[in-house]
């Protein structure tokens, strides 16, 4: 049997969770200060989920004061100006540089360790994690230097982001493991699958009490 090649790095891309500033696409129906507390929500799930796998260096590419968010042991990268596709590409390059790694973003907090480590460096060159709405939750590289050259010119945010970069990583001649298909949150009624999908934790939390306070605003409804 084939021993197992340990994660040099997990990385977890993430945008400090501030109203008017995170999941602006989930108002309407939430106004910013809900938005935001779901996507901090989120973000405390995503690195509960990063810190069950083992790894060398958990790393966070944050954008925003990491000063909240920077859980004990983990090293902090800042974002650089540009495209998701630039931000994430550098960091790779914050990765260690010798060993495998993968990155998650804060839009699936069901994500768990699990889907992470489903990763086989030893077997695959790349993986990616396809998600429902046609982009990817999570991509990792056996070399963290093939970053640059197969995600940098990837079009992101679109139906076709997650088709896309599967292409071009094996346009470069990677052997790809696709991950499970996960749904993100870009919108509330993705939000509320979610919550069906995963009920604990803090974006559950989050979720319920955002609910309980659009109830009353809701067409029928009553005090």
């Amino acid at each position: 049997m084939t021993a197992a090649m340990p994660l040099g790095t997990v990385i977890v891309l993430a945008k400090q969770p501030l109203p008017g500033r995170a999941k602006t696409r989930l108002t309407p129906p939430l106004r910013p200060d809900q938005a935001a507390r779901v996507a901090a929500g989120a973000l405390t799930d995503t690195l509960a989920a990063a810190a069950g796998v083992a790894a060398g260096r958990h790393l966070l590419a944050f954008e925003g004061d990491p000063a909240e968010w920077l859980p004990a042991g983990w090293r902090y990268t800042g974002q650089p100006d540009g495209a998701l596709d630039v931000r994430l590409v550098a960091a790779f390059a914050a990765a260690d540089p010798r060993r495998p790694a993968v990155l998650v973003g804060m839009d699936t907090p069901q994500c768990r360790p699990e889907h992470l480590t489903a990763f086989n460096p030893v077997r695959y060159d790349a993986c990616l994690g396809p998600a429902v709405d046609g982009g990817y939750w999570a991509i990792g590289f056996r070399d963290p230097a093939a970053a640059a050259s197969t995600i940098r010119g990837v079009p992101m945010s679109t139906g076709e982001t997650g088709s896309v970069q599967l292409a071009r990583l094996r346009e470069a001649g990677l052997r790809v493991q696709l991950l499970d298909v996960l749904s993100d949150f870009d919108t509330f009624d993705a939000a509320c699958e979610i919550l069906d999908q995963a009920p604990d934790g803090a974006f559950a939390r989050a979720m319920r009490d955002v609910r309980v306070e659009l109830a009353p605003a809701r067409p029928g409804s009553r005090p």
